[in-house]
């Protein structure tokens, strides 16, 4: 599995090369300049109050816990997923990981977390449906190339994961027990707390709300990009191209950071809007720049924790 995603994401990075170097190398870089710092840190600030809202969707799950332990756990797994090189499943282990160093149970932990990412696929269906309402409103041949399957995956692979988790939860519990091993002694407790979060409809769908407002947000994020750059694009427009990149994105999970197939989706969907492809790519190493102030910082501070609690532990 490790070799696996080591070649998805070397295949990611030749991808992204390519294209940078198809638009123009210099293009992106003027494109990229013309934010300046005050620009970046802008995007970052935003960035930050994202993981606020995604934070409190899965504090939602789990109320008997603190909402800054959970936005901490949220930045913590995103930082895994898109600064290091590790798959969304590794990110969102490690965010379980860092729930439970800030003393959280293991069990609790886990079950909201594996309930989030299902609450969170819920509003992605959402989402990825509005903005190809969006689409469907344009030429249908001027998709980029793979975005009908792209959409077709995240739709079925969803749907698939939250019926799963309805009917499944033996299945969740070999997963969290292979991906966590300090789960198997506690797979009663771990069961016993999926089924009181979904018994608790009220606490799915106000997750699956804020969710909603935060790929919302990542739309408004594309929007700021753009006009930092100094392009136009509208509402509409920005929610139909991150639409569009939430399923790219998502088919192809195994990429860490969806390296490549990211700045090939935005380099694409711009031209449909009026806007050069170099924008594009200036708009994803935005992105790129914007998760690593902010999750190389969240990562040192993590390794911290892990570092002192090994030195507490108690010898062989």
């Amino acid at each position: 599995m490790r070799i696996g995603v080591l070649l998805a994401g070397l295949i990611g990075l030749a991808i992204a090369l390519y294209v940078i170097a198809h638009v123009g190398f210099a293009a992106v870089i003027a494109a990229l300049t013309s934010v300046g710092w005050a620009g970046l840190g802008f995007l970052c600030l935003f960035g930050l109050a994202q993981f606020l809202v995604l934070g409190a969707a899965w504090f939602c799950l789990m109320p008997k816990g603190r909402l800054p332990l959970f936005v901490w756990g949220r930045m913590v797994r995103d930082a895994a997923g898109e600064v290091l090189p590790f798959s969304q499943l590794g990110g969102i282990v490690i965010g379980i990981r860092a729930l439970s160093l800030s003393g959280m149970g293991t069990a609790d932990a886990s079950a909201s977390a594996i309930v989030d990412v299902t609450t969170e696929m819920m509003a992605q269906i959402v989402f990825i449906l509005i903005g190809a309402a969006l689409l469907a409103m344009r030429s249908a041949g001027s998709l980029p190339p793979g975005t009908p399957a792209g959409i077709v995956v995240v739709l079925a692979g969803s749907l698939a994961f939250v019926v799963l988790q309805r009917r499944g939860i033996a299945l969740a519990e070999k997963l969290a027990a292979r991906y966590l091993p300090a789960m198997a002694a506690h797979t009663r407790d771990f069961r016993g707390r999926v089924q009181a979060i979904y018994a608790n409809p009220a606490r799915l769908a106000a997750s699956s709300g804020l969710h909603l407002i935060g790929w919302t947000a990542s739309a408004f994020g594309v929007w700021l990009s753009v006009r930092l750059i100094g392009g136009r694009i509208g509402w509409t427009g920005a929610i139909a191209i991150e639409a569009v990149l939430c399923a790219l994105r998502s088919a192809a999970f195994v990429v860490p950071g969806a390296l490549g197939v990211q700045e090939a989706g935005y380099a694409m969907m711009m031209p449909l809007f009026g806007l050069p492809p170099e924008l594009g790519l200036a708009v994803s190493l935005l992105k790129r720049a914007r998760e690593i102030v902010i999750g190389g910082p969240v990562l040192l501070v993590w390794q911290g924790l892990e570092g002192r609690r090994a030195l507490a532990a108690p010898g062989p």
